[in-house]
C-alpha cells in the first residue's frame, strides 16, 4: 500500500509526464518542423499561436444566397501568408507553383462533399503528395516546397475548386480552410515539412 507522499509523488510524475507528451514534445517538433520549412525561430511560436487560435475565427467573405462564404484565419489566411512568405523570399518559385497545381489536383480528385459537415480529404493523402512531389521537383530544398504545396494545394484542391458545389454541403455557413480542411491545412505543411 502506498504511503499518501507515495501517492502524491506518482500522481505527479504522471502530470510532469502528461505535461512533457501534449505540451513541450509537440511544440519542440512544431519548432524543428518550422525551422526546416524556413521559419525562423522568433517567429514560430506566432506562427503557431495564430494558427491555433485562429481555428476559431471566420471572416465572412461573401454569399452565395441564403449561404455565407467565409475565410478561416489559422486554416486558411496564415498558410497563405507564410506561403507568400516563402515564396517571396526562396528561389524555389517555379517549384513552388508546380507543386502546388500537382497537389491540388491530387487533392480535388480525392475530396468530397459531406452534406452537412463540409468538404472531406483523406487525412494522408495531401501531405503524403507534397512529400513525394516536393521530393521530385527540389531535393535539397524539399522542406519549404512541401509546406508550400501542401497547404496551398489542399486550400485549392479542396476548397476553391469546390466552390460552384457548396451548395450541396446544406449549411448556412460554409469556411475557406475551416472545419473539414483546418487539420488538413494546417498538419499538410508540418507534416510534409517533417516527412522531407
Amino acid at each position: 500500500m502506498l504511503t499518501p507522499l507515495a501517492l502524491l509523488l506518482v500522481f505527479a510524475g504522471i502530470l510532469v509526464l502528461f505535461f512533457f507528451l501534449v505540451v513541450v514534445l509537440p511544440v519542440r517538433i512544431l519548432a524543428y518542423a518550422y525551422r526546416k520549412i524556413g521559419v525562423r525561430p522568433r517567429y514560430m511560436f506566432a506562427v503557431l499561436l495564430l494558427s491555433l487560435l485562429g481555428s476559431v475565427i471566420n471572416i465572412p467573405l461573401f454569399s452565395m444566397g441564403s449561404m455565407v462564404v467565409a475565410i478561416n484565419v489559422g486554416g486558411a489566411l496564415v498558410p497563405i501568408m507564410l506561403s507568400l512568405y516563402l515564396f517571396a523570399h526562396l528561389r524555389l518559385r517555379g517549384r513552388m507553383l508546380t507543386g502546388t497545381a500537382i497537389v491540388a489536383v491530387i487533392v480535388h480528385s480525392v475530396a468530397q462533399i459531406v452534406p452537412g459537415a463540409g468538404i472531406a480529404v483523406p487525412m494522408l493523402v495531401p501531405p503524403l503528395a507534397a512529400a513525394g512531389v516536393s521530393l521530385l521537383l527540389s531535393f535539397r530544398q524539399a522542406p519549404p516546397v512541401a509546406y508550400v504545396a501542401g497547404s496551398m494545394g489542399t486550400l485549392i484542391g479542396a476548397d476553391l475548386l469546390n466552390l460552384h458545389r457548396i451548395a450541396e454541403i446544406g449549411a448556412p455557413a460554409v469556411s475557406i480552410g475551416g472545419a473539414g480542411t483546418f487539420d488538413g491545412v494546417f498538419l499538410t505543411g508540418i507534416i510534409a515539412g517533417l516527412l522531407v
